[in-house]
C-alpha cells in the first residue's frame, strides 16, 4: 500500500510525540550549585574557641617568674622547722635541717647577743611565727650565692604563693639591707615596697629616724607597741653547725667568744627546749 504524503507526516508526528512522552517520564538529576557541593564535601569542624582577653594592668606571670620579666633562680621545696626571729628560721630541705637567712631584708633584733630587743622586733618575730608555722610546706629560691659566711642558706621564701621577704617590707616590719652583689635579683622591687611603707609611715617607719641605712637606732629603749623596757640581755648562745647540730654555749666556755649565735637564750632549760645541747667545751 502506498502512503500518501499526509500519511507520512502523520507517522512522523506520532513518533515525535512518543519520544517526548518517554523523556518526560525519565527521573531528572538534582542540580546543585558549586557552593552547595563544596559544603557537603568539607568535613565538619568544631568552632575555634574564643581567645580570652587579658585584664589590663595585670602582669602575666608564669611558673618561672614571680615578678613579671625576671626569671626565678633555683627553687626547692622545704618544710618549716621553727622561726628564730623575723628574718631567720630553720627549715628542712633535701632531708637535712638548715638555718635560713632571708635575702635583702633586715628586721629589728630580738635575740642579738649584744643588743636589746628593738622596737617592732617582737612584732616581726610574731608575724613570722604566725605565718611560718612548724611543718608548713614552703618553697625557697636561691639567688646566685647560696650561703653566707656563717654557713646559713640565703634565700627568698614563699608561703602560700606569696614571698615572705616581700610581706615583711609591705607591713613595715623590715628594711631593705645587706645588698651585696650578686644576690640582688629583686632589690629594685624591694626598694619600691619599702618606699610605700615609708610613705604610709607604718611599722618601723612610724618612729622618726629609727630605721636608717646603717640599721636601727639602739637609743630607743621603749617599744612603742608594747611599752616594755628592753634592757635585759640573755647570754646563752645557740648555734647550728654546718652539719645541722644545735649547740648552745655558756659564758666562760672555750668557744663562747668566737661563736656567732643564731639565737640567744636566758636559761639552759630554754635552750634545751628549743632542741639545743650544751657544748662539751
Amino acid at each position: 500500500m502506498k502512503l500518501t504524503r499526509f500519511g507520512i507526516l502523520f507517522i512522523l508526528l506520532i513518533g515525535l510525540l512518543t519520544a517526548c512522552a518517554i523523556e518526560d517520564s525519565t527521573p531528572k538529576k538534582d542540580t546543585e550549585t558549586p557552593t552547595e557541593q563544596a559544603k557537603e564535601q568539607t568535613p565538619l569542624q568544631e568552632s575555634a574557641p574564643e581567645e580570652e582577653e587579658e585584664t589590663p594592668g595585670e602582669p602575666v606571670k608564669n611558673e618561672n617568674e614571680y615578678y613579671s620579666g625576671i626569671p626565678r633562680g633555683k627553687v626547692l621545696p622545704a618544710t618549716i622547722v621553727r622561726v628564730v626571729d623575723g628574718d631567720t628560721l630553720n627549715i628542712k630541705v633535701n632531708g637535712r635541717e638548715e638555718t635560713v637567712r632571708l635575702l635583702l631584708v633586715d628586721t629589728p633584733e630580738t635575740v642579738h647577743p649584744d643588743k636589746p630587743v628593738q622596737p617592732f622586733g617582737p612584732e616581726a618575730s610574731a608575724f613570722a611565727k604566725e605565718t611560718l608555722t612548724p611543718g608548713k610546706q614552703v618553697e625557697i629560691e636561691i639567688d646566685v650565692s647560696e650561703r653566707d659566711k656563717y654557713g646559713r642558706l640565703l634565700c627568698y621564701l614563699y608561703a602560700d604563693g606569696k614571698m615572705f621577704n616581700e610581706l615583711l617590707l609591705e607591713k613595715g616590719l623590715a628594711r631593705v639591707a645587706y645588698v651585696y652583689a650578686p644576690n640582688t635579683r629583686y632589690v629594685d622591687q624591694f626598694y619600691n615596697l619599702q618606699k610605700q611603707a615609708q610613705t604610709n609611715e607604718i611599722g618601723i617607719w612610724s618612729i622618726e629616724n629609727y630605721a636608717t641605712d646603717q640599721g636601727f637606732k639602739d637609743e630607743t629603749a621603749e617599744n612603742p607597741s608594747t611599752g616594755s623596757s628592753s634592757s635585759g640581755k640573755c647570754t646563752i648562745k645557740g648555734n647550728i653547725s654546718s652539719r645541722g647540730d644545735k649547740i648552745y654555749h655558756m659564758p666562760g666556755q672555750q668557744y663562747y667568744d668566737v661563736t656567732k649565735p643564731e639565737e640567744m637564750f636566758c636559761s639552759e632549760e630554754e635552750a634545751q627546749n628549743a632542741g639545743y645541747r650544751k657544748s662539751k667545751r
